[in-house]
């Protein structure tokens, strides 16, 4: 599991990843009302807030802008995705290799799995050979564990969330990156079922600050180690204000309430 020699990635055992892979998986459709933050370097600065332990990207995104920003943000190599364009049972393409992440300087590596699509199986292998390239190198391992597919017919559902989590812990990820399962007990499930496996929330679509800082606040208060946050940051009209409130939530324990009254 995630070893203190990786701590950059952590404060005091959390981390707050900023992620900004939405280019690829979703398209310039997210970028509505903040076009300016379609420019990488603009969501780089972001990055370099205190509050920010790992910046998740892509290939591209790593290549073109992290050289002038190494020292000031901590590289999580997202490792594979596709477009939204894309009809077929959830899957993911893998885009770059845990040597060539490694080569730009990466802090870590991060991948996805969709557990209950008809490419599980072919994805898990290939996390597999992540997960061990990885050990070679050092670098902990973040496991997007989603599940989709014909086989989930409701994937927030407590037992789904906790087999995500999981299926991370049984695969050899230091970190599970899953969807909120919209209780503090349902989360609280999901926590114990990773073991030592770290589990942070995703923090999903943009909603207002309060309802978002509110579920960070109570998935932190039953055990997560963090959120994995995008658009929640990068749309928002003021990302300083509120990565400073998020801070307060994750690692001075402050309630949603009092973050945002600071």
């Amino acid at each position: 599991m995630l070893s203190t020699t990786h701590s950059q990635l952590t404060r005091n055992g959390k981390s707050i990843i900023l992620a900004h892979d939405h280019g690829l998986e979703h398209g310039p459709t997210k970028f509505e009302g903040v076009r300016e933050r379609l420019d990488p370097e603009t969501v780089f600065e972001m990055a370099t807030h205190d509050a920010v332990t790992g910046f998740a990207v892509g290939k591209g995104l790593a290549e073109t802008y992290y050289p002038s920003h190494e020292d000031d943000v901590n590289l999580l190599a997202k490792l594979n995705g596709g477009s939204s364009l894309w009809m077929g049972e959830p899957d993911s393409a893998v885009n770059w290799s845990v040597e060539y992440a490694a080569e730009l300087g990466a802090d870590a590596v991060g991948f996805t799995v969709y557990p209950g699509s008809n490419h599980e199986l072919e994805m898990a292998e290939e996390f597999r050979d992540v997960q061990e390239t990885a050990r070679e190198h050092d670098l902990p391992v973040a496991m997007w564990s989603y599940p989709r597919g014909q086989g989930i017919k409701d994937h927030r559902k407590p037992e789904v969330i906790a087999y995500a989590t999981r299926i991370a812990l049984e695969l050899g990820a230091d970190i599970a990156k899953v969807k909120y399962p919209r209780s503090a007990e349902a989360m609280q499930w999901a926590v114990d079922a990773a073991g030592d496996c770290r589990v942070v929330l995703s923090g999903g679509a943009k909603t207002g600050d309060h309802e978002f800082l509110s579920t960070v606040e109570t998935a932190m208060d039953a055990g997560a180690a963090g959120l994995a946050v995008g658009r929640n940051v990068w749309q928002h009209d003021d990302p300083t204000y509120i990565l400073d409130a998020l801070e307060q939530v994750v690692f001075e324990e402050a309630t949603a309430t009092e973050a945002l009254d600071t």
